[in-house]
Parts: C-alpha cells; sequence; structure tokens
C-alpha cells in the first residue's frame, strides 16, 4: 500500500430495525490516521446488494424522513418478485438503485469537507441482515 492509498473495513450494527447510521465519526476518524493533513478524496462504499450511503443532516428528523420517503416508494408488501427473506424484502434490493452503494468526498488539509449540517450515512432498510460492513478508503 503506498503513502497515496489507505482503505480500512469497519463493521456495523444495525440491528433488525431499519435504520440511518451516522457513519461520520468513523470517517473522521480513519482519516486523522489516514489522511496526516493531506488533500484528496474518501470514497466510502458498502458492499451490500440492500444498502447504501446518504449524506444529509441527521438528528433533526431528516433521518426518520428518509426512512419514511423510502417506505412510501419502496412499500415492504407483496408487490416485489424478489420474493426470499422478509415479506417485502425485494425492495430492499431496489434500494440501491435510489441510494447508492457508495460516495466519494472531498478530503481538504486531512479533514472531511462536509457542509454545516452534513452527515455520511449508511441507509439500511433489511431487516434480516444486523451486520454490515463498510469500506473507507483514502486516496491523496
Amino acid at each position: 500500500m503506498s503513502d497515496a492509498f489507505h482503505t480500512r473495513t469497519i463493521d456495523i450494527a444495525t440491528g433488525s430495525a431499519e435504520t440511518v447510521h451516522d457513519l461520520t465519526g468513523a470517517c473522521v476518524e480513519f482519516l486523522r490516521t489516514s489522511a496526516s493533513g493531506r488533500d484528496g478524496l474518501l470514497n466510502i462504499f458498502v458492499p451490500h446488494a440492500t444498502a447504501g450511503i446518504a449524506i444529509l443532516e441527521t438528528g433533526a428528523g431528516s433521518d426518520d424522513d428518509l426512512l419514511a420517503t423510502l417506505h412510501d416508494l419502496l412499500p415492504a408488501d407483496d408487490r416485489w418478485r424478489h420474493r426470499h427473506g422478509s415479506p417485502g424484502h425485494g425492495r430492499d434490493h431496489v434500494l440501491p438503485a435510489l441510494v447508492p452503494p457508495h460516495a466519494t468526498l472531498p478530503v481538504v488539509g486531512g479533514r472531511l469537507e462536509l457542509g454545516t449540517w452534513q452527515s455520511v450515512c449508511l441507509v439500511d432498510t433489511n431487516r434480516d441482515n444486523p451486520e454490515r460492513q463498510v469500506r473507507l478508503s483514502f486516496l491523496g
């Protein structure tokens, strides 16, 4: 691994409920040891067919609004052709088309360049998979 590229996989317990899990602190900590004051890009990737990465405000209701919107757009009912798992699980496989499984963000001077109210979040509507992995990669 060169000094210009660092990567780490972190484990996230999402439990058995739909969730928006804030990854911002984990991203900041990863950059503290990987970016060393340099400019570059942070890529966040979730290697799962039923989860995504979103940049949004958390703690003021936006995370709950996102889950409610996804429930409206992708109801957990029997309309889905993909039918294994919990009822409506097929919608979880459509989620990454709306909430992509990755995000790439600027890093300036070793610091993640997010807007004032922005957070990096794992979005997981799959109640059947309570453990997720997220790969953080810094390219300087």
